[in-house]
């Protein structure tokens, strides 16, 4: 990945808060990313196919539910500038949070052993 084409990948503000959502939460399916984000489920879909697209995260199936996670091969160095943001912005996905911890019936996630 260069650096290029991770800024590129986030210059949209839909997907930087996928992305910045994603990295505080470790996984999200789409209807978390739509109810945090108060956008329609194609839009969001559109936006993480771009993500995966980029090689920013990669997705799993669960059933029914497909969940996202930052991509295990991002570089050190995004995954700093991804940590950094968060940390040094908290206000920018405060909104989103508060909107995520409203959600009834989130997924269950398979607990993950080994």
């Amino acid at each position: 990945m260069d650096a290029l084409a991770f800024f590129k990948c986030l210059a949209d503000d839909t997907r930087l808060r996928c992305l910045l959502l994603i990295q505080r939460e470790q996984e999200l399916c789409v209807c978390e990313l739509t109810q945090a984000l108060q956008e329609i489920q194609p839009k969001i879909s559109r936006h993480l196919a771009q993500l995966r697209q980029c090689k920013l995260v990669e997705d799993r199936r669960q059933g029914q539910w497909v969940f996202y996670r930052v991509h295990p091969a991002l570089p050190d160095w995004a995954r700093a500038v991804l940590r950094d943001t968060l940390e040094g912005n908290p206000d920018f996905l405060a909104p989103n949070l508060a909107l995520l911890q409203q959600m009834g019936e989130r997924p269950e996630r398979a607990q993950v052993c080994c």
